[in-house]
């Protein structure tokens, strides 16, 4: 490896300039594990990591991309081999160190996730952090109890990458799901997916002056927060529980303590980022068996480096449905 190409986010005169580069592998972090990236993938959180106000990168110049799947080229790790093929995602990979969107990348061993059965290098991908947080939302609302016995489930922002995941996973699990959407175009898409009833994202994010309404929903997979969040929780049943995992409405939260006294209503915290190993490793490996989402496939657009670049644009704008998966290697 005499040098490779990344696509390459650099802080100038106050904007952020982004094109595909030729690095040396010195310019590589130090870490364990090299990987030979096959794909990537992208996300909100890539996208705010190559604006000026994003808030995101740590580091300049960086290598975005917060997701990769590869093979193992060399390795100092125990249970770690050369050949291994692999998932990494997360913790600091794309943000303070060099990401993804790079034909190599250089990790620490213990955020290494081995490519579970049921999966591969692209499929991965395809899921990547959005598919993962999905998952990780649906394993901690069953671990609390869960069934599709105790009724409907909300998924919110469901066009996104971890709405249409969490609307293929539940569906495929059996549970009747509710979700909502600002997009009329993408209705036949989420009936596809498994949705049995849409609702207009005005319904779910109009302001209320009651603090409870009629109780519709056993739970709630909510990636948006905000006033959407304020909605699900006050319609709620009881004991029900919300998992939530985003702010793309807002970070202001605008509701009254009733929902949690008098129905008996949780909040579930998804940090899909900083998600200890074992489990990390055990959400991925429910992702390649009983977790697996229906129509995945049909959520999934593949594009080359060099087409990364319009999608940070686009993503940012609201324009991306489900999953857009980026071929690293060749």
């Amino acid at each position: 490896m005499d040098s490779f190409r990344a696509l390459v986010a650099e802080q100038q005169d106050g904007d952020v300039v982004r094109e595909v580069r030729s690095l040396d592998p010195e310019e590589l972090p130090e870490g364990e594990v090299t990987i030979r990236v096959a794909f990537s993938d992208v996300n909100y959180k890539d996208a705010l990591a190559t604006t000026a106000k994003g808030g995101v990168a740590q580091i300049s110049p960086l290598v975005p991309g917060i997701d990769l799947s590869g093979e193992v080229v060399e390795s100092s790790a125990d249970g770690i081999s050369a050949g291994d093929e692999v998932i990494v995602h997360g913790y600091e990979l794309g943000v303070a160190r060099h990401g993804g969107f790079a034909e190599y990348a250089r990790v620490p061993a213990d955020w290494v996730v081995p490519m579970p059965a049921g999966l591969d290098l692209r499929r991965a991908m395809a899921l990547g952090t959005a598919g993962y947080t999905a998952a990780l939302s649906v394993h901690q609302l069953e671990e609390r109890g869960l069934s599709p016995d105790d009724g409907p489930v909300l998924v919110t922002g469901a066009t996104g990458g971890v709405g249409s995941v969490a609307v293929g996973i539940l569906a495929e699990r059996g549970y009747e799901v509710s979700v909502s959407t600002g997009k009329d175009s993408e209705h036949e898409y989420l009936r596809e997916l498994g949705a049995a009833e849409i609702l207009d994202r005005e319904e779910v994010s109009a302001a209320s002056e009651r603090p409870l309404e009629s109780e519709r929903w056993a739970a709630a997979v909510d990636p948006v927060g905000g006033s959407t969040l304020a909605y699900a929780l006050r319609t709620m049943r009881s004991g029900g529980a919300a998992a939530v995992s985003g702010m793309t409405g807002g970070v202001a939260l605008e509701t009254t303590v009733l929902p949690f006294i008098l129905r008996g209503v949780a909040l579930l915290g998804i940090d899909s980022p900083q998600t200890p190993i074992e489990l990390r490793r055990r959400v991925w490996e429910r992702l390649g068996s009983d977790l697996a989402p229906r129509g995945l496939d049909s959520m999934v657009t593949e594009v080359g480096l060099e087409e990364v670049e319009g999608v940070l644009d686009s993503i940012l704008e609201g324009g991306v449905r489900g999953r857009t998966v980026v071929r690293i290697g060749d």
